[in-house]
């Protein structure tokens, strides 16, 4: 048969497909997840995530040298405080799980990248990202406390601050904040785009953080939209978002790349909980090779325009980084 193009020659051979590679990724776009807890000596599994731990703070300086070992120098902390009240004062606290934390791990890794997880869904006694009024969340009056527990981290250790509350406003609320604290380096990873998820369960068990009451619908997008997104996106970039995510990351590869079309700055993609424990569940049951599926889903996101990956697989990611399966 007579053909002159044959889609196939590329794909001859391993060398050659990796050459030719449209998506490549590296250990430098990986983000850590961790969850830090109270007291001494816990590294703790989380049953609903596998391979997953609480580690108090003695603890997880051993888990970021091995994140470091891996290639893995990004982490983000999220606390599981020991006290809970109305207003989250745990996540501003000077003392607080995280800003103890961050305080330990610059100490002993100056070179390890710290992002602030700014909310406060973990510290409220009612399990919603912001002041109550009623039974419904005051979006004006949550402001203040973001901007506090933002100032908390940075002061305490962290590279970069990360709202995750969804309270319209925020970013600009704390790019001032930070300013006028003399912080103006201090760059803001936005969730631009985060979805009123079914995937975010096992995280809400890791972190203790389900709603007392009802569900976070009124601040956290609706799944069926994508133009709202995009809308999202914009408005942060436009109130000082340095860089803007998307989460969940493996269902949403549409928005990541509507957003990246319609912005000029950096994109991160989370791929959350529920995303991880699909993936280990189907390993563990013999359904799907579990690096396999962790390397597709990874790929999926950058492909879609992700530039930088939070993931709980992030050091097994470098490893297969490492080994040529991915990237």
């Amino acid at each position: 048969m007579d053909m002159i193009k044959r889609p196939r020659r590329l794909r001859s051979g391993e060398a050659l497909r990796k050459m030719v590679r449209e998506t490549r990724v590296s250990p430098s776009a990986l983000i850590y997840p961790a969850f830090v807890v109270e007291g001494e000596g816990r590294r703790e599994e989380i049953p609903s995530m596998p391979g997953q731990y609480h580690y108090s703070v003695d603890k997880l300086l051993y888990k970021a040298e091995e994140m470091l070992s891996a290639g893995v120098d990004k982490m983000m902390l999220f606390g599981v405080p020991g006290h809970k009240d109305a207003c989250g004062s745990g996540a501003w606290a000077e003392d607080g799980v995280v800003q103890r934390a961050m305080r330990a791990l610059k100490e002993r890794f100056p070179e390890l990248y710290l992002v602030g997880d700014v909310c406060m869904c973990e510290y409220t006694s009612h399990g919603h990202c912001g002041i109550l009024a009623g039974h419904e969340v005051d979006n004006d009056k949550t402001l203040d406390y973001l901007c506090r527990i933002a100032l908390s981290q940075v002061e305490a250790g962290a590279d970069m601050v990360a709202p995750s509350d969804m309270m319209d406003g925020r970013v600009g609320a704390i790019r001032s904040a930070l300013d006028r604290a003399g912080r103006s380096n201090t760059p803001i990873m936005s969730y631009a785009a985060k979805y009123a998820s079914a995937f975010y369960g096992p995280f809400r068990d890791a972190a203790g953080s389900a709603p007392a009451f009802g569900d976070r619908k009124s601040y956290q997008m609706d799944w069926h939209n994508s133009r709202e997104a995009v809308k999202e996106a914009l408005a942060d970039v436009e109130e000082g978002a340095d860089i803007v995510m998307v989460k969940p990351a493996m269902a949403y590869g549409d928005i990541i790349a509507r957003v990246k079309a319609a912005t000029n700055v950096p994109v991160a993609a989370y791929s959350v909980s529920g995303e991880y424990a699909m993936v280990k569940t189907c390993g563990r049951l013999g359904l799907g090779d579990e690096t396999a599926l962790m390397c597709e889903i990874a790929a999926g996101a950058f492909r879609a325009g992700a530039d930088i990956y939070l993931t709980y697989f992030a050091r097994e990611l470098a490893e297969a980084m490492a080994r040529g399966l991915i990237g």
